[in-house]
């Protein structure tokens, strides 16, 4: 069995490689120019670098090494695809088959179109099944009355959000909503939110009601609680089981010098 990867940015691809290497299972690489850490060179030493529009070229790639089954970790911005990409033949015939643009119908079109050359895209964590969170709290402090009140009208409204494929992410503040995600990523809600209503910020991070673990999984890491710090944010829930955890000793670390508590909430309300 020969598995490939389809890199994006940040930190998941190296996680893949480094889980697949502890499993003695060597990935052969599609690295995306405009978003993938050039680093990656480093750890693999099978990569092609190919354009954000160069399906063709990437599905070629696999077939030529054989490749059955392939994972695709990192984030690929939504808007690069809109940026002035130049798309290849097999691109502009998938993106004219979407009867939708979201994340959801163009990544399930590049699935679709690997599918057709015998090419299965399988779950982004199936070589770090160890990263994703457990259910309940994972830091020292566990969350105020205030903080669960909080969680839980955010698990109410977030799992609408992510039902309609808007955002995973939303802020609270005395059960109130104060910034939904879009397109910006989570980092970047909660800065927001941190401008809008600085102090007691409650962040809550879902998967969607039917999460894809292919593509499109909840991830937080180091940045996101450095992030909820320079906020004002005080407590995080994410979905157990569905949502990675970069760096998890680093996190919960930061975490926990700064009073902020996590848990790992297992049912979306």
């Amino acid at each position: 069995m020969k598995y490939g990867l389809i890199a994006g940015n940040g930190r998941f691809p190296f996680l893949v490689v480094d889980g697949a290497q502890r499993q003695g299972v060597t990935l052969s690489v599609v690295a995306i120019q405009e978003e993938t850490d050039p680093d990656l060179n480093i750890k693999c030493e099978d990569v092609v670098w190919v354009g954000i529009g160069q399906l063709g070229k990437m599905i070629s790639f696999f077939k030529e090494r054989g490749v059955s089954k392939v994972i695709m970790a990192g984030q690929v911005k939504h808007a690069q695809i809109f940026s002035g990409a130049i798309p290849d033949l097999r691109m502009i015939k998938m993106l004219w088959g979407l009867e939708r643009r979201n994340t959801d119908a163009l990544i399930g079109g590049v699935a679709a179109e690997l599918a057709k050359d015998g090419i299965e895209l399988i779950d982004s964590t199936f070589f770090i099944q160890d990263h994703l969170a457990p259910k309940g709290v994972l830091t020292r402090r566990k969350p105020t009355d205030i903080e669960l009140n909080n969680i839980e009208y955010g698990l109410y409204i977030a799992n609408e959000i992510a039902r309609l494929d808007l955002g995973q992410t939303m802020v609270v503040r005395g059960k109130a909503c104060v910034a939904i995600e879009a397109m910006e990523g989570t980092d970047a809600t909660i800065a927001r939110a941190g401008e809008l209503a600085r102090g007691k910020l409650t962040v809550v991070k879902v998967a969607k009601p039917d999460q894809d673990m292919r593509f499109d999984v909840p991830v937080i890491g180091v940045p996101t609680i450095q992030t909820m710090i320079d906020a004002g944010a005080t407590c995080l829930s994410v979905a157990a089981g569905k949502t990675l955890i970069f760096d998890r000793a680093e996190v919960l670390a930061l975490a926990n010098a700064n009073k902020i508590a996590i848990v790992g909430s297992e049912k979306e309300t």
